[in-house]
């Protein structure tokens, strides 16, 4: 596995804000994302459970108003942001797809795997 930095850990804070990174998933370009929620950093690839459309409303905006659950901005899908499972709407029972993440020395890093992997230049 080989680590790539997404971005410094004081950029996802709790709740808020995630922080988007390019991926190649299955041979296609697409997105990851980071979010922090109970102190630990989560991330997952940017794709909704049930179709496979980008999650966020804005751009790193993943969370709803309360910052328990990352919400879908187009079928209002809400995922728990600890595991990535699909707890409410149209996909209720699946999961994100999880990012291996790892931080230390005030950063975050993601782990590629066999099917998420760096962004092709």
């Amino acid at each position: 596995m080989h680590e790539i930095l997404i971005c410094p850990s004081s950029d996802v804070e709790e709740g808020g804000k995630g922080v988007r990174f390019p991926v190649t998933a299955g041979g296609d370009d697409a997105t990851g994302f980071v979010v922090r929620f109970e102190g630990v950093a989560h991330a997952y690839l940017n794709r909704c459970a049930h179709v496979p459309v980008e999650l966020d409303w804005a751009p790193g905006e993943f969370f709803e108003s309360s910052g328990l659950y990352i919400m879908c901005a187009t079928h209002g899908a809400i995922y728990t942001p600890d595991t990535g499972y699909c707890s409410g709407g149209p996909c209720r029972g699946s999961n994100l797809r999880k990012i291996g993440v790892s931080e230390r020395d005030g950063n975050i890093f993601w782990c590629s795997d066999d099917y998420v992997k760096p962004a092709i230049a």
